[in-house]
């Protein structure tokens, strides 16, 4: 895999081409609103795998494109809806932005939802600029001579509106947040057994490089290890149900063992919140409510989750 090029401290980010003309954007450490992207170039043409969360980190983006390719990218695929992969959207106003027909849905209903979440976070003067073009279960983006499969993931995983990128080609495959790499899986706005049954969607594709929604570039041993939270959580959920246990007591008692490590571990509380509402069997990507369970995970953790943005 050629070496990766560090771009300016200010934006923590680092560039690496994993295929010829395919590159993974990611923000390092890859906690709460450092998401990853995709930047595809080939023949003078390029695309965007999803943007950034501030207006300062998609400007960083784009000049990363345009050293890339000697013109703006045309095309942005959004993988699913939260602002940390849409916000910077508006910075690629020569781009036809894609996503699935519920993104284009969900970007326009949350609006800036994320922001207010994270007041502090100085994200520029966003504006809400949902996927133009939708599709429904998949469709095909060629970019020179790169050839992109858009392919939907549901009905819940993540969220309820999850694509990913898949360059047969190349054996190369943008996950989004479907798969994390050293950052705490987060399946609150969709399914636990829908992400367990994701993951099997895109093992079958026989991915050699995996880049995830956050943290570094794997490879399909990332499916195995998201996988592996996914199993310990229903089990934990599971015990907890039996028990009696709210999620929140259930979570403060719980030893992280070997998931410890994993950034925003807090997150753990709202993953059990929809394991539980699984077992009560509700429907798989029922809405919870988001903002009250980040008030609890403040009280779960001591303090708000951390957005480096």
């Amino acid at each position: 895999m050629p070496a990766a090029t560090t771009v300016p401290r200010r934006t923590a980010a680092v560039v690496t081409e994993v295929a010829d003309g395919v590159h993974a954007y990611v923000q390092p450490e890859g906690g709460w609103c450092l998401n990853n992207a995709g930047i595809l170039a080939s023949g003078g043409h390029s695309a965007l795998v999803d943007t950034a969360a501030t207006e300062s980190r998609a400007r960083h983006l784009r000049d990363t494109a345009l050293r890339l390719a000697p013109r703006p990218p045309r095309a942005v695929v959004n993988t699913h809806f939260h602002g940390d992969h849409t916000y910077g959207n508006f910075v690629f106003p020569e781009a036809l932005t894609i996503g699935h027909e519920r993104t284009r849905e969900m970007v326009r209903a949350a609006g800036l939802h994320m922001a207010g979440l994270w007041p502090d976070v100085c994200w520029g003067d966003i504006e809400i600029t949902p996927p133009e073009l939708t599709f429904r279960d998949r469709t095909t983006l060629h970019v020179g001579d790169l050839r992109a499969e858009l392919i939907h993931i549901g009905p819940a995983a993540h969220t309820t509106d999850d694509t990913v990128v898949w360059l047969p080609d190349q054996r190369v495959l943008f996950t989004g947040d479907l798969v994390m790499n050293g950052v705490t899986p987060f399946c609150v706005m969709g399914s636990v057994t829908g992400m367990l049954r994701a993951l099997d969607r895109l093992r079958d594709l026989g991915a050699t490089t995996v880049v995830p929604g956050h943290g570094p570039v794997g490879g399909p041993e990332l499916l195995d290890a998201n996988a592996a939270y996914l199993h310990w959580l229903q089990r934990l959920a599971a015990a907890g149900v039996a028990a009696g246990a709210t999620p929140l007591d259930l979570a403060r008692a719980t030893d992280l063992g070997p998931h410890a490590a994993l950034l925003d571990s807090e997150r753990l509380l709202p993953n059990l919140h929809r394991a539980y509402a699984e077992e009560h069997g509700l429907p798989e990507g029922t809405p919870l409510d988001i903002g009250s369970l980040f008030q609890e995970m403040t009280t779960y953790h001591g303090h708000p989750p951390h957005c480096a943005a």
